[in-house]
């Protein structure tokens, strides 16, 4: 594990009360528009905050991606719980996503971009597995010292992600500041 990559021995920040009051996951899948049976991949997805409620809002297949295997067997154990049948987990880094070109019609990058190494990798690679007029829902650290969160050295300030997303062929669809230390951003490929 990398220094940027996030510890799973910290599990009980991905999902706390605190969180689901600063970021509700139904609300904030909301700004995606899904339908029908679209296709969903959740990058970094840990224990599944946004995949599980994702897969409740499609007929289609929710992929989540993680790189490391402890957190994707909580997630699958989640969705055996929960009886979900159209989650399907997959292990492998961000900047190498294991699918097909322009395979998803969604992606949901939450708190996971500022770990990839280059984040503009990252983001290519979620261009890539995108079909064209697909969104990512990319929701990140604003450049600033906080009390939680990573530091500010791996942090993506957001007028620079706005510009990355511009050059990996995006447009930028809204933007939110969930709370004092995050932005929320909904961009479409082009």
């Amino acid at each position: 594990m990398h220094e940027r990559r996030f510890n799973p021995d910290n599990l009980e920040r991905l999902d706390n009360p605190e969180r689901r009051r600063t970021i509700p996951p139904e609300q904030v899948l909301k700004l995606l528009p899904i339908e029908g049976s679209d296709v969903i991949l959740d990058v970094g997805a840990g224990t599944g905050y946004f995949t599980i409620p994702a897969a409740q809002m499609t007929g289609g297949t929710v992929y989540a991606l993680d790189v490391e295997p402890r957190m994707l067997e909580l997630l699958r154990n989640r969705v055996e719980e929960q009886g979900l049948s159209n989650i399907e987990s997959k292990e492998g880094p961000l900047e190498a996503i294991p699918m097909p070109d322009g395979s998803v019609d969604h992606v949901i990058a939450s708190i996971v971009l500022h770990e990839a190494e280059p984040y503009t990798q990252g983001l290519a690679e979620i261009g890539r597995v995108l079909k064209k007029g697909g969104h990512l829902l990319c929701l990140e650290w604003e450049h600033k010292v906080t009390e939680s969160g990573p530091p500010p050295s791996h942090r993506i300030p957001s007028e620079q992600m706005e510009e990355s997303l511009k050059e990996a062929g995006f447009e930028l669809v809204s933007r939110q500041d969930p709370s004092d230390a995050l932005y929320l951003m909904i961009a479409r490929k082009i």
